[in-house]
């Protein structure tokens, strides 16, 4: 393993000592038990910086010191073992900030994927009207809602904007933040989107935190966002109308998040929760089960 990232390794690994701390009413054995599973879990991830050509080589990261990316399966381990969601088809991986380890309790992380469902165009940005646009994505997520009550999961719920959606026009970027409530959970989970456009679909960039990291999220969105770029020949600008195929949606679809003409759902892809404390407060036979249980399968 290069240098680097055994210095980085081994910084997620002591981050992972802090978690104790914040759960005192927890019992020892079940806070032994997710230590030990946690310090195998972030070991067994493989985090990358520099230049990264994502997969499908349409685009690529230029990844800092103060950030680490994942690849697609570890990406997948993180959110479904470590952060409770369903399971997941993420094909580009994740980007952390490197000050946390993906178990940490102040860990957020961007999802990263590709559409290629077309130019879209964005000749309808500055007609959406946001109010209505939030009332039909609200009838949407209640809908998908009860899927995934149907497949053990809890209820989700579109609370509203955290920040109500941005199109700039310049850099063919677009920007928005939704406010989520899982359950009965008082504390809720922020999904800030970004979405770059391209020549034939969209890099999706997805912050999952907590509401309560709103403002950080908001600090860190443009070095994020500056990672990313898509490679010659695959440029917004080089849209060639004659050969090129054009979406069937536009901007207002994008952020309903209707992709894939999946017309009055939700992608459930785009709803993902940071929870993955859950682990602590289970009983330590089911946690067990859990943790082991699943190579088993």
């Amino acid at each position: 393993m290069h240098q680097a990232l055994r210095g980085l390794l081994a910084t997620l690994l002591l981050s992972i000592s802090t978690q104790s701390a914040l759960a005192e009413d927890t019992p020892a054995d079940q806070q032994a038990a997710y230590q030990a599973w946690a310090e195998e879990f972030v070991a067994s991830l493989s985090p990358e910086k520099g230049t990264i050509v994502l997969p499908g080589g349409k685009a690529t990261l230029e990844v800092p010191e103060n950030f680490y990316y994942l690849n697609p399966e570890d990406s997948r381990r993180v959110l479904e073992e470590a952060w409770g969601n369903p399971a997941q088809d993420l094909h580009l991986g994740m980007l952390f900030p490197a000050e946390y380890s993906p178990v940490d309790a102040a860990a957020w992380g961007v999802t990263l994927d590709y559409e290629e469902e077309g130019y879209v165009s964005d000749k309808d940005a500055a007609d959406i009207d946001y109010a209505d646009l939030l009332k039909t994505m609200q009838s949407d997520v209640a809908e998908s809602s009860q899927a995934r009550v149907e497949m053990g999961y809890e209820p989700i719920r579109l609370v509203g904007w955290a920040t109500q959606p941005y199109y700039d026009a310049a850099q063919h970027k677009l920007y928005w933040a939704k406010e989520l409530q899982f359950g009965d959970s008082t504390e809720h989970t922020l999904n800030f989107n970004v979405r770059v456009l391209g020549r034939q679909g969209v890099l999706l960039m997805n912050f999952v935190a907590g509401m309560s990291q709103l403002e950080e999220i908001q600090a860190a969105r443009e070095e994020v966002l500056a990672m990313a770029s898509f490679n010659e020949g695959h440029k917004y600008s080089e849209f060639n109308p004659d050969i090129d195929k054009v979406a069937a949606y536009g901007i207002g679809g994008l952020i309903a998040g209707k992709v894939l003409a999946k017309a009055g759902m939700l992608t459930a892809a785009l709803l993902l929760l940071k929870k993955f404390w859950f682990l602590l407060l289970m009983p330590l036979v089911w946690l067990k089960k859990m943790i082991f249980g699943r190579k088993e399968a």
